[in-house]
């Protein structure tokens, strides 16, 4: 049997150690505790050598709530360090129930911290090689091994990955600095709680995005408190109003720019070619007495203002060519 292999046989369900994992709520097992006493247990759960659950908690907690005294397990070696044991625990819950927001966090966070601390040791390895490697000594990582040596940013958006199958973390981030707030006994008590009313929101399926402004508000508000203020619930309401307009002014602001930006972003020599052979021919398609009797005041200027700005661009081209700038035949 290989190190990845497993083993299946009886084992007693009061022997089985669940530890601490992310889900905490099972769900409704009214089906899966009908279908166990239908058919029996299809799939055994996965344990390690020493007892400690993998795959299979719903399965588990059915299987007790029948009163199951025994349950056939895999027993699977080679799951030994933490970051393979939440993996595990990852296939099993995307595969099944899927995570709660709040859940998903939290797996979120110790898969993010394990992957950054496997990076770390990728790079020592590589910075300092082995003392009989040719590369022993180089600063940097081994060539194949680039791809591998995940920064904050890259850990993030593979533990976003592993868990949610997308690679945007923002929520899940936001969902972390939440509970930092909550969590910081150094903050008053008002904006902790703050912070743990919009978490209790949230694990009550509320949204996350406007819980974080929220918060992001009153840590705001906070840390523009004098002392002798009103209490900070007071001016709340109106910090996250403001902080709404604030972002909607910055997204107007960004468009802006980004418009600004293509608007004067040159276009190519093929582009111009183009244009200028759908123009060919194109007086042909028009009738000179129709145009003269039905076209605007407004139009006619505008037409008669982009052929002059046409004549002056073909001026200026021309005297381009004629100062060196004509392209080799």
């Amino acid at each position: 049997m290989s190190d990845r292999g497993h083993i299946e046989l009886e084992r007693s369900v009061a022997s089985i150690v669940v530890g601490e994992r992310h889900r905490r709520d099972p769900g409704d097992l009214t089906p899966l505790t009908d279908s166990l006493k239908r058919v029996g247990l299809l799939q055994p759960v996965t344990i390690t050598p020493d007892g400690y659950l993998i795959c299979g908690y719903r399965r588990l907690e059915a299987a007790k709530k029948l009163g199951w005294n025994t349950l056939r397990v895999w027993v699977r070696s080679g799951i030994s360090d933490e970051l393979t044991r939440l993996l595990a625990e990852r296939d099993e819950n995307v595969t099944h129930k899927p995570l709660s927001t709040m859940e998903a966090t939290a797996l979120y966070k110790e898969m993010k911290v394990l992957l950054q601390e496997d990076a770390e040791r990728r790079m020592k390895a590589n910075q300092f090689g082995h003392e009989n490697d040719k590369t022993a000594g180089q600063t940097g990582p081994a060539e194949s091994a680039g791809p591998e040596l995940a920064g904050l940013g890259d850990a993030r958006r593979r533990a976003a990955e592993m868990v949610t199958g997308k690679a945007s973390y923002n929520r899940l981030e936001q969902i972390l600095e939440m509970e930092r707030v909550a969590a910081d006994r150094d903050l008053p008590k008002d904006l902790r709680k703050v912070a743990e009313d919009e978490l209790a929101l949230i694990r009550n399926g509320g949204p996350v995005d406007p819980g974080y402004q929220r918060v992001r508000a009153a840590k705001r508000l906070y840390e523009l408190m004098k002392p002798g203020d009103a209490p900070l619930d007071e001016h709340l309401d109106d910090a996250v109003k403001d902080e709404h307009e604030d972002r909607l002014r910055r997204a107007r602001e960004n468009r802006a720019r980004r418009q600004a930006e293509a608007a004067n972003r040159k276009r190519s020599t093929r582009s111009f070619n183009l244009k200028w052979a759908e123009m060919d021919g194109w007086s042909k398609k028009y009738d000179v007495e129709q145009i003269a009797r039905e076209i605007k005041p407004d139009d006619w200027a505008l037409f008669l203002r982009v052929i002059d700005e046409t004549k002056t661009f073909a001026e200026a081209v021309s005297f381009a060519k004629e100062s060196g700038g004509t392209p080799e035949s």
